[in-house]
């Protein structure tokens, strides 16, 4: 009765679901948040449900596989030297359409938003000390839903967990090469019980569209203009910074990897429209996963282990290229002139914090607050930019994911694990159906 529907691509039926959420939302107004959010609530859910499971068995095959393949360090090296480069890239975009479009100068009084209250940085030995799992089976059962100031429900990885998971599974990946073939049922299970989430993977993302439909439905509906009208500039430098970021610098590193661009956003596509979507790095990290693998051609092992990391840590969007902008806009709006030592402390802040402050709800805010302290800026500004959280979360996140799926197609490009033929073809349905090879 629907093979008329599933013959559609998954990109199209994404972007169906978000333009008539959008139309839904206009049409009920602050009736869609009531009426259709239970949707959004439900794929959210839904994705709670595979992300950890998923990542786990991923990662605990491909330590066990890639050990007598490639060099796991070697591998994790370059991956976060890449992740490190594209931030700094990143920040430097930044700065620069802070610069270019000065979205502080000129601006009215602001007042802070009313549910905004100062976040507290974790040190960085907190952060350190939480890679470790002190109980594993809580880690795997620690994804939370958060809601953001206007309500809104997102996926979030509570502690650190994401990390925590991985870094057990990864233990146990070594484990299982060091016995050798004394698990080799294990080793067989653990391939098989991967495959299976994959499936089950599958099954989830068929209800992106509808789960696309009630997130922005609500968003649209619940969301009144008056809001961003004071701070419109700003939306437009981040979006436009954004855009950029992924349009310029994403496809010059491309260009240079001798990769064509336009392959890449075509496969990378679903990935991007979900983070863009759920706002959530770890919401979209399924799809990032299979887009990465399927779409684009990226070998599985390596991309277990590279997206779940880059769903935590590579943060381009929401730990580079929004705190810089922000500083610039602060300084602007108080008459704060920068030194050139504050752009390099805001600079080097970006990129290292981004690291810090991995698996924290509310990166962004976090990030900035670490960005203005470092600089000497007034910290309860950013309460300035709280009320309009949402809307800039949602091209901050898309940035993210974009730059999650990118790191490892150059990784794999330079490590020879790439299968060019896939990249090529450039597939947009992340394998749901039955006969797409996984």
């Amino acid at each position: 009765m629907f093979d008329w529907w599933f013959r559609i691509k998954f990109w199209k039926r994404v972007a169906a679901g978000f333009v008539l959420g959008a139309l839904a939302g206009w049409i009920f107004g602050p009736n869609a948040d009531a009426w259709f959010s239970p949707l959004g609530d439900l794929y959210v859910t839904l994705i709670k449900m595979i992300a950890v499971p998923l990542v786990f068995f991923a990662v605990i095959n491909a330590v066990a596989s890639l050990s007598g393949q490639k060099s796991i360090a070697a591998l994790a090296g370059r991956t976060f030297l890449w992740f490190a480069l594209t931030a700094i890239l990143a920040v430097g975009v930044g700065l620069l359409f802070g610069w270019l479009i000065q979205p502080g100068a000129g601006v009215g009084t602001l007042k802070i938003a009313s549910d905004y209250s100062p976040k507290d940085v974790p040190s960085a030995l907190d952060m350190l000390m939480n890679l470790v799992p002190a109980n594993p089976f809580q880690a795997l059962g620690g994804a939370a839903s958060a809601e953001l100031s206007d309500g809104t429900k997102v996926l979030v990885p509570r502690n650190g967990t994401v990390l925590q998971v991985i870094f057990f599974a990864g233990l146990v990946g070594f484990a299982m090469v060091k016995l050798g073939e004394k698990v080799a049922g294990v080793r067989k299970l653990v391939g098989e019980a991967s495959e299976v989430m994959i499936q089950v993977t599958r099954y989830v993302l068929e209800f992106t569209p509808l789960g696309t439909f009630g997130l922005i439905a609500a968003l649209v509906g619940g969301y009144g203009f008056d809001q961003l009208r004071p701070l419109l500039m700003f939306v437009v430098a981040l979006y436009a910074a954004c855009a950029f970021h992924m349009a310029v610098v994403y496809s010059s590193l491309l260009l240079l990897h001798g990769l064509n661009p336009l392959k890449f956003f075509r496969g990378a596509a679903p990935a991007m429209e979900v983070g863009f979507v759920a706002s959530s790095s770890f919401a979209a990290l399924p799809v990032s996963l299979r887009s990465a693998t399927h779409n684009l051609g990226v070998d599985k092992d390596y991309a277990a282990f590279a997206v779940p990391l880059g769903a935590t840590i590579k943060m381009d969007g929401c730990g580079a290229i929004y705190p810089a902008l922000a500083a610039v806009f602060i300084s602007q709006y108080a008459g704060i002139e920068l030194s050139l030592t504050q752009y390099l402390i805001i600079a080097l802040a970006s990129v290292l914090g981004s690291f810090g402050t991995a698996g924290v709800p509310g990166t962004a805010v976090i990030m900035a607050t670490v960005v203005l302290s470092a600089a000497g800026l007034p910290l309860e500004t950013i309460g300035y930019l709280y009320a309009i959280d949402r809307v800039l979360d949602m091209m901050r996140t898309m940035t993210n994911v974009t730059g999650q799926v990118l790191v490892p197609v150059l990784v794999a490009k330079e490590t020879g694990m790439l299968d060019r033929a896939i990249y090529e073809a450039a597939p947009t349905n992340v394998g749901l159906r039955e006969g797409d090879p996984s």
